[in-house]
């Protein structure tokens, strides 16, 4: 089922796209405090888990004209004269990112992304999601033993975040608890941490 997204170019909220190019500048492809983990079925999951469809989101921050085309991930181009909104505008950034387009199989080919940075320099490039996440693994930070034999559905969420002369991707993933974290909250017996599995600035 696709959603629509909504654009960061003039609203405080999440706006669809990313893009890339020229001179690398930084590159990291490790993710920030994440266990990897498999494929779950409504019963039991398996370990580690993994995935094989996911949802997708693009977002762009302190750019104009940003644009991205993955698979049929295509909700519309920013403006071209108006710089999008700095994350550090966004409340709960980036804590606020959430993917709801698709779901997707894996893999699309090649995320297709162009826009200009702050400064006004243009950017292009092709970030390959399935590359990034070739073994198909589902990244966490909930140990084995505090997850539920339901584990996780095997339909993360994958964001695809232009920020300035940066691209980050994320992956957010529900992992179900066998205890509630809060024994006062019955409902938060889940945890869906947002990690970061790739970055690179241009």
């Amino acid at each position: 089922m696709k959603r629509p997204l909504i654009f960061l170019s003039i609203l405080p909220l999440l706006a669809v796209q990313t893009g890339c190019q020229s001179a690398m500048s930084t590159s990291s492809n490790s993710p920030e405090g994440a266990q990897s983990g498999g494929t779950s079925s409504s019963f039991q999951a398996e370990w580690p888990l993994k995935f094989r469809a996911h949802y997708f989101l693009g977002a762009c921050y302190s750019t104009y004209g940003c644009r991205i085309h993955y698979g049929h991930y295509y909700p519309g181009d920013n403006p071209d004269d108006v710089l999008a909104i700095s994350s550090e505008s966004v409340a709960n950034y980036p804590d606020n990112l959430n993917a709801s387009w698709g779901p997707f199989p894996n893999f699309p080919p090649e995320a297709k992304v162009t826009w200009r940075s702050k400064d006004g320099t243009s950017h292009e490039a092709k970030i390959d999601i399935g590359e990034i996440f070739k073994e198909q693994l589902v990244f966490h930070k909930v140990a084995r033993e505090d997850a539920a034999e339901n584990a996780n559905d095997g339909l993360p969420g994958i964001i695809l975040e232009v920020n300035d002369r940066t691209i980050n991707v994320y992956m957010r993933a529900t992992i179900w608890l066998k205890k509630p974290r809060f024994p006062e909250r019955p409902l938060s017996n889940s945890q869906r941490d947002l990690i970061k599995v790739f970055s690179r600035t241009y």
